[in-house]
């Protein structure tokens, strides 16, 4: 059965990420020694958290329209998807390693790229009345993330 997802529940896959992807940082800072990196991927986990509560409140502003699934959902089916996606495939499915900063770096660069391509994929799922345009919203978000990480790998080489 094909899903048809509305806006909302993307928000909450992307407060989801977000969640992740600041538990992934924060575990990164406890595993470096250097007191800089420690730094800056503790900086990295306030964004993400900063980013959900973004989300959160962009979610909270959805009208009735954007909150309403296009597909009668009664067993919940379609949030449980993707709650497991964002659980599984973007932050948890990956083998993490944190033998180094630069190691953790590309690592968090490639879950920023599935994030993007997760929203993506996502926002074909959403009809354009319920609001294409707040999921570009999540995709620019992701993409300073990326530019964030590639300039702090960019140091690294320096």
């Amino acid at each position: 059965m094909a899903f048809t997802f509305n806006t909302d529940e993307v928000f909450e896959i992307a407060e989801r990420i977000e969640a992740n992807g600041a538990e992934y940082y924060e575990t990164a800072a406890s595993s470096v020694s250097d007191a800089r990196y420690g730094s800056l991927l503790k900086d990295l986990a306030k964004r993400e958290r900063e980013h959900l509560a973004t989300f959160s409140s962009l979610r909270k502003e959805l009208s009735s329209e954007e909150r309403t699934s296009a597909v009668s959902d009664p067993d919940d089916e379609s949030s449980a998807y993707l709650r497991a996606l964002a659980d599984s495939e973007v932050f948890y499915g990956k083998k993490t390693d944190f033998s180094s900063i630069r190691a953790i770096l590309l690592g968090a660069l490639d879950r920023e790229k599935d994030s993007i391509v997760f929203y993506v994929g996502m926002k074909d799922l959403v009809p354009s009345v319920a609001g294409k345009a707040k999921i570009d919203g999540i995709i620019a978000e992701e993409k300073r993330h990326i530019t964030a990480l590639t300039a702090e790998l960019r140091a690294l080489k320096a």
